[in-house]
């Protein structure tokens, strides 16, 4: 069982920033890959960044340049910093990692953007 517990969001104005925190429970979460989700009101969920064990990242188009994912193993977090945020950047942000036989999500965080 892996816990995923995310810290840093807010109310922020356009062109503002903030970093995202997760902090896991997994024992072996080096080589965990992870990712960032979100979901806004009334949308599905959607992939926002992801980071392998290797430190590879991968990120959605409409964040690219703006948003960058890092990982800390020695503190078992990983981080989304954002950049220039937009009105269209509100939803609430979910931390995600796979196990072996199923996903793991936290909590969520609301991240709002004011224009």
């Amino acid at each position: 069982q892996v816990q995923l517990v995310e810290s840093g969001g807010g109310l922020v104005q356009a062109g503002g920033s903030l970093r995202l925190s997760c902090a896991s429970s997994s024992l072996i979460f080096s080589f965990n890959a992870m990712g960032w989700y979100r979901q806004a009101p009334g949308k599905q969920r959607e992939l926002v960044a992801t980071i392998t064990d290797g430190g590879s990242t991968n990120y959605a188009d409409s964040v690219k340049g703006r948003f960058t994912i890092s990982r800390d193993n020695a503190k078992k977090t990983v981080y989304l910093r954002m950049n220039n945020l937009k009105p269209e950047d509100t939803a609430v942000y979910y931390c995600n990692t796979k196990g072996r036989f199923r996903d793991y999500w936290g909590q969520g965080t609301q991240v709002t953007v004011s224009s």
